[in-house]
């Protein structure tokens, strides 16, 4: 067996059933699937269990986040490829035929494949945002000269749903990230590894429907997200990236803390943003824009704009509201 599915499962009944018919019907079929329930309590675990394919498995496990439950399935895969897949997302009928075809013209030194996706619920490509960003079709290595927010383009377009990887490279550079059950760019940790040491190949074509919206995270108008992990606890991508790439590193990270921190200082936690800056950005490691941005955030009136964001954003959600088949 070539392939194994891994899908992560916690409190996603209207979704999962519509999930794994999109696996089943892949033109690709030797293949098992391993759905890791996480301690789900709305009888998404059930569902799974009672859907009619035999190459389909349910794990039971009591919640410890999306980290663990993904490392769970890797563990128990018998596949030499690991195919990714969150309970919310479809598949498109094509979409391990065309992952596999990637691995086989790139070679045996392709870690990883990724696909592009259409957003939903607005029905709308991806491949022009990622075109822009300059990221192309074929094998793709980081190299020391890469600014911040390039190795940032290439980790954000790494996503869970649209990545088959080898079980092996999964194995080299720990899995995904579940200290604390880590709820939030447990993903992005990993694939920063594999980034920085493997070869991985780049698919800009859409073969996967990401529902944004089913996302726990998604269009969260409650509150700042949560800080990355990777700028938590930088030390666990550190040990594993290679001397001549750590400054590149380095200047990812100011690249995120930037970013992050302009999110904390407008929802008001201005504290938060300060030590973000004060650890990670430099007037040398991140583009002046990202800088005056974050610098902004560590002032009250920062809060001021968030304020107004908030409501022009909720307003323009409700505004422009899609409806896309939940079942």
């Amino acid at each position: 067996m070539r392939v194994s599915v891994v899908i992560p499962l916690y409190n996603k009944a209207n979704y999962i059933t519509r999930t794994l018919r999109s696996v089943a019907g892949q033109t690709f079929e030797d293949f098992e699937t391993i759905i890791v329930d996480d301690g789900s309590t709305d009888g998404s675990g059930e569902l799974a269990a009672g859907f009619p394919d035999r190459r389909f498995q349910v794990l039971h496990q009591a919640n410890a986040g999306p980290g663990a439950a993904r490392n769970r399935g890797i563990e128990e895969a018998h596949g030499e490829l690991i195919a990714l897949l969150d309970a919310d997302d479809v598949w498109m009928p094509e979409y391990l035929a065309s992952s596999l075809a990637m691995f086989d013209e790139s070679g045996p030194e392709a870690a990883a494949v990724t696909s592009g996706y259409i957003i939903q619920p607005e029905g709308i490509s991806s491949e022009g945002l990622w075109r822009k960003r300059r990221l192309k079709r074929g094998i793709q290595r980081v190299t020391p000269d890469m600014s911040g927010q390039e190795l940032a383009y290439m980790a954000a377009y790494m996503t869970q749903s649209t990545t088959v990887i080898r079980k092996a490279a999964c194995q080299r550079w720990g899995g995904y990230y579940c200290k604390n059950s880590c709820r939030y760019a447990e993903d992005t940790a990993f694939f920063l590894k594999v980034l920085l040491n493997e070869v991985v190949v780049f698919q800009p074509q859409p073969l996967a429907h990401l529902d944004f919206a089913a996302s726990q995270l998604g269009r969260n108008f409650a509150g700042p997200r949560p800080v990355e992990p990777f700028l938590l606890d930088p030390e666990d991508v550190e040990r594993v990236c290679p001397q001549e790439l750590l400054p590149l590193l380095r200047r990812y990270y100011a690249h995120c803390a930037c970013k992050t921190a302009t999110v904390l200082g407008v929802w008001g936690d201005t504290a938060a943003a300060r030590s973000l800056v004060r650890q990670y950005v430099r007037v040398n490691n991140t583009h002046p824009a990202f800088l005056l941005m974050a610098l902004f955030a560590c002032t009250p009136a920062a809060h001021m704009l968030g304020r107004a964001i908030l409501r022009s954003s909720i307003a323009s959600s409700q505004r422009g509201k899609a409806l896309w088949d939940v079942k």
